[in-house]
């Protein structure tokens, strides 16, 4: 296959702005941009849809050949914190399904969350809209859609089982069928006339196939181990799955990294034959994948088994037959593959990755291909973009895929899998006051931790270089994260990136920190010894990011803030509480600050054999152990139904200051809000009190 290969600088417009606007620009004005998610193609034809969120109000919009002009397809208009995920065509292109509510990134997606405080009970709904247009159906409550390959029906999870109702809700939604445990990955056989899937039952989980109310479930080699994510062979015959030991037996050490095993099987259908293809190796870079995707296993053309493995150091997609043998490495070098997915026709991979010919690449995002069964990868989206996200129309002519700048944010885009007519079809979403000429460049740094390890980092500079500057050092959630040379693919942190935007234009440097356990640099760099609570080493790089900007003779070394969420508001509080001294102030955004939840109980017979000394480094890996050392400001912000960190961790800060009689701190409580912050108006308000916060603590221009 012949394949033109066209740098996107070609397409990406940069949005020359006039020089009508002032020289500085509103917060609100910086987080009007139009954020996509849920890409996904019609399994034929031309047919894509995306949901877009505009300040709080989120839309699915529609596209198809030979334009992909977007349509607005949902007509949703209140700014209240409801999800729309698991957008998926019927096969026949003509409906869309998705889900409406809920928070897909808690680490309990079942539970329902109402941001706005509604009156009544939040619910995750199921609807269905015509693609030609209409008003949304609501079909039932439930999520984790599949569509039957007639279209006619839509199978989902409510409360952990299958229920099954009519495309177009031309019939009661009704249970499918029971099983014991909490049952997903729901996939239709290509014929349409069973059921695959994965039940989870505690320290154990089967495969099952269910076929109809008058069969008994078909379990798929069941086993003392945990069975994940099956998948259909193309002519639905056999079944492939991965395999990993079930939970459970002597208690190992907790502070020492170990091997974490899994193998690849195949399934006869008819005889329930299952054979292991390929077993992992027995080295910590063989362990369980930790990446988008996870597995990432596939069922390709020409009997290929495609998966992800860490093996060789990095995230790399490997090819297998199904009949087992030696695996291809498709993807040889040093970067990380993620967003993968299988073309229609079964041969080729498409998938995003930080590589690329500009040297500075590894970090950033770039879409890239490379056929089934042969080592011949080829980026198609080079340049100095972000590219994210990539999915194939169903007849496989055109790629469609999220494209950013470092000045414009994130927007759909389309070219022809052959990588000609390359073009930007979100543009047009971008309000025409939005201060893209007004967002600088960053640029990437390198330096060294107190112990060795390599840091990396981008520098946001203000443009007006004259004198010393104050600077914030920001630190990314996660933790396996990599921050961007551009605005990034994730909505917590495009919000972020809008943020360190605003503070450089209120006169700080801000330095973005990719530290130890962020993705994106190498298994070893993920992967780190001494981290969490078993010595929190991480820190390093955070101390290690505000030292380099007090050697910098544009930064006042007096003036250096820190901010972060998550796990990088645990990172703040460790910043502040250890090095008041080097971080003037900072803004503690959902952080952890007590770790000894996680230590192991003292009080079991049967105890990991370095039980001790795992509960003596979660109380030094603590925050709060530093309580007596903490001395610099701090605004402290929470959420209280955040399904993440739990809002008890703020809480417990919050007491012992108090209890300390400590006065220089600040909080602010959003009731009913998330870990994700849902509405925009909540959105806005944190990010208003970060820059106030720091503008008045640290420095900078109100």
């Amino acid at each position: 296959m012949l394949r033109i290969i066209i740098p996107l600088f070609v397409f990406i417009s940069c949005i020359i702005q006039n020089n009508s606007f002032a020289q500085s620009f509103s917060l609100e004005s910086a987080l009007s941009y139009p954020f996509p998610s849920e890409l996904t193609a019609a399994s034929n034809g031309s047919k894509i849809a995306v949901a877009i969120n505009q300040k709080g109000l989120r839309n699915i919009y529609v596209a198809e050949a030979p334009d992909f002009a977007l349509r607005q397809l949902t007509h949703y208009t209140v700014d209240d914190g409801r999800e729309i995920t698991g957008i998926t065509f019927t096969p026949d292109g003509n409906r869309i399904i998705y889900t409406l509510g809920g928070d897909h990134g808690a680490f309990d997606e079942t539970i329902p969350r109402n941001p706005y405080a509604y009156t009544t009970a939040p619910k995750i709904q199921l609807y269905s809209i015509s693609f030609a247009g209409s008003e949304s159906m609501l079909l039932d409550e439930g999520d984790d859609a599949a569509v039957s390959p007639d279209s006619k029906t839509v199978v989902y999870i409510k409360n952990n089982q299958v229920r099954v109702a009519a495309t177009d809700a031309s019939a009661a939604p009704r249970n499918l069928f029971y099983t014991k445990g909490n049952v997903g990955g729901l996939q239709w056989s290509p014929d349409g006339k069973k059921l695959l899937f994965t039940v989870f039952r505690g320290d154990h989980s089967f495969t099952g196939i269910f076929r109809d109310s008058a069969s008994p479930i078909q379990w798929i080699a069941p086993a003392f181990a945990r069975d994940q994510s099956p998948r259909w062979s193309p002519d639905g015959k056999h079944i492939v799955f991965v395999r990993r030991p079930a939970a459970g037996g002597k208690p190992d050490s907790l502070t020492a990294p170990k091997h974490e095993p899994w193998s690849l099987y195949t399934t006869d259908v008819i005889t329930g034959k299952a054979t292991r293809i390929w077993k992992a190796p027995e080295t910590l870079r063989g362990s369980v994948p930790a990446t988008n995707g996870r597995y990432n296993l596939h069922w390709a053309a020409d009997n290929r088994i495609i998966y992800v493995s860490y093996e060789d150091g990095w995230p790399h997609l490997y090819s297998i037959p199904a009949t087992g043998g030696k695996p291809t490495l498709l993807t040889p070098g040093s970067f990380m593959v993620e967003h993968v997915r299988l073309s229609p026709d079964k041969k080729w991979i498409i998938f995003s990755t930080n590589t690329g010919p500009d040297k500075n690449d590894y970090e950033r995002r770039h879409i890239a291909c490379v056929p089934v069964d042969k080592a011949a990868m080829e980026i198609i989206t080079p340049g100095i973009g972000i590219e994210t996200f990539p999915v194939i129309t169903g007849d496989g002519a055109t790629i469609a895929f999220f494209s950013a700048t470092a000045q414009r944010p994130t927007a759909l885009a389309v070219m022809s899998f052959n990588g000609k007519s390359p073009k930007l079809v979100g543009e047009s979403l971008i309000p025409k006051q939005f201060p893209s000429a007004q967002f600088v460049m960053p640029r990437p740094v390198i330096f060294k931790a107190g112990d060795g390890k390599t840091v990396y980092a981008q520098l946001f500079e203000p443009a007006n270089k004259l004198g010393k500057k104050p600077a914030i050092v920001f630190i990314h959630g996660g933790p396996q994260r990599q921050m961007l040379l551009g605005w990034h693919y994730g909505d917590y942190y495009a919000n972020t990136y809008a943020l360190n935007q605003y503070l450089v234009s209120k006169g700080f440097v801000v330095l973005s920190v990719n530290y130890r356990l962020g993705i994106g640099y190498g298994y070893e760099f993920q992967n780190p010894g001494s981290v969490w609570n078993n010595g929190a080493s991480e820190y390093l790089d955070i101390k290690a990011a505000g030292e380099w900007l007090t050697s910098q003779s544009f930064v006042d070394a007096k003036r250096i803030g820190v901010y972060g969420g998550s796990y990088g508001g645990f990172l703040t509080a460790m910043a502040l509480a250890k090095d008041s001294k080097l971080f003037a102030a900072g803004v503690d955004i959902h952080g952890e600050h007590n770790l000894m939840v996680f230590a192991p109980e003292v009080t079991k017979l049967e105890q990991a054999p370095d039980a001790e000394l795992s509960r003596k480094l979660s109380w030094q890996s603590s925050p709060v152990a530093y309580i007596d050392l903490w001395t610099s400001p701090v605004l402290i912000m929470h959420g209280d139904d955040d399904g993440n960190v739990p809002f008890k961790q703020s809480v417990d800060l919050v007491r012992r200051f108090e209890e300390k009689g400590f006065t220089d701190f600040e909080t602010l409580v959003i009731p009913d809000e998330t870990h994700h912050w849902m509405k925009f108006s909540n959105q806005l308000k944190v990010d208003e009190a970060v820059a106030e916060f720091l503008i008045r603590k640290v420095g900078g221009k109100k």
